[in-house]
C-alpha cells in the first residue's frame, strides 16, 4: 500500500497547504455563487432583469454564460422571455439571407485571421476561421459604406469566441460596431483623439514627453486605442473582462479614454521603476 509521509519537521508547510486549500475552496464557492446569481436572472420565466444583470456584469461575467449575458446587454436578445423563440428564429432567418461572399476580401480576412490565431490560441481551428470570415463578410455586405480593415478581426474575435451560434456572434458584433459608428458620427475620431491627447499631456506629462522624444507617432497609436477599444493591444482574457463592463454601462465610449489613460499610467510606472 502506498503511504503518504508528511515530515514532522515541516509543520509550517502543512499549515500553509491547509490555508491555501481553504482559500481555494472559498474562491470556488464565490465563483459558484456568482454564477448562480447570473443564472437566476437568465432563467427567469417571464422577464430578464436587465438592471440587475448590468450591475452583476460590471463585476465580471462567468465565461460559461458570457455570450448569453452579452446578448441581453447589447439588446440582441429581448428581456421579455415570451418573445425569445420568435426573435431567435427571426434573427437566424435574417442572417441566413445575408450575402457572405466576396473572394478578394475573404482572402484578406483569412490572412489576418491566420495571424490573429497564432497570437490568440483560444481561437485556433478551422471552425473559428470560417466563423470569422462569414461574420465579417456579412457585416461588410450589409454595411456597404464600411471598408474592410484588419482591425475587424480583433473587434469580432470576442463574439466569435463567446457565442456558439454564428448568427448571434454577427448580431452582437453588428450592435457594437453600430454603437461605435453612432458616437463617431457626432464626434469624429480626430476630435476624440485630440481630446485624449490633451488629457494625456495633462495627466502624464513626462510620459508624453518621453514618447515625443522617442519620435512615436502619438496620433497613430491613440487612434487605434480609441477606435478599436483596445482589442488589438490587450491580452484576450483581459479584453473579455473589460468588455463585460463596457456592455453593462450606458456610456462605454466616453469611459474608454480613461481606461486608456490607466493603461498608460501602468506603462509609466513600469518605465520609471
Amino acid at each position: 500500500m502506498l503511504r503518504l509521509s508528511i515530515p514532522t519537521s515541516a509543520p509550517g508547510k502543512l499549515q500553509n497547504y491547509r490555508l491555501s486549500r481553504m482559500n481555494m475552496d472559498q474562491d470556488l464557492d464565490e465563483v459558484q455563487s456568482n454564477l448562480n446569481d447570473f443564472q437566476e436572472i437568465l432563467q427567469s420565466e417571464v422577464y430578464v432583469d436587465l438592471d440587475r444583470l448590468r450591475i452583476l456584469a460590471r463585476q465580471g461575467v462567468p465565461h460559461q454564460i458570457r455570450g448569453d449575458v452579452w446578448k441581453y446587454l447589447l439588446g440582441v436578445q429581448q428581456a421579455d422571455r415570451s418573445k425569445e423563440l420568435s426573435s431567435t428564429k427571426a434573427r437566424s432567418e435574417e442572417y441566413d439571407q445575408i450575402d457572405k461572399t466576396d473572394p478578394d476580401v475573404a482572402k484578406r480576412i483569412r490572412g489576418e485571421v491566420n495571424r490573429f490565431q497564432r497570437k490568440v490560441r483560444e481561437l485556433e481551428g478551422k471552425h473559428y476561421a470560417e466563423k470569422f470570415e462569414n461574420v465579417i463578410l456579412a457585416y461588410l455586405n450589409t454595411n456597404r459604406d464600411v471598408e474592410y480593415s484588419p482591425a475587424l478581426v480583433s473587434l469580432c474575435a470576442p463574439f466569435i469566441y463567446c457565442l456558439e451560434k454564428e448568427c448571434d456572434a454577427y448580431c452582437c458584433f453588428e450592435r457594437m460596431m453600430q454603437a461605435i459608428e453612432d458616437v463617431y458620427s457626432n464626434h469624429s475620431i480626430k476630435e476624440r483623439v485630440a481630446n485624449f491627447m490633451t488629457l494625456f499631456r495633462c495627466v502624464i506629462p513626462d510620459l508624453c514627453s518621453y514618447f515625443e522624444d522617442e519620435e512615436l507617432d502619438l496620433n497613430e497609436w491613440a487612434t487605434s486605442w480609441l477606435q478599436h477599444l483596445l482589442s488589438k493591444e490587450m491580452q484576450f482574457d483581459d479584453l473579455l473582462r473589460l468588455w463585460d463592463v463596457y456592455f453593462a454601462i450606458a456610456d462605454p465610449l466616453d469611459f474608454h479614454p480613461f481606461v486608456c489613460l490607466c493603461k498608460l499610467l501602468h506603462t509609466h510606472t513600469y518605465i520609471y521603476i
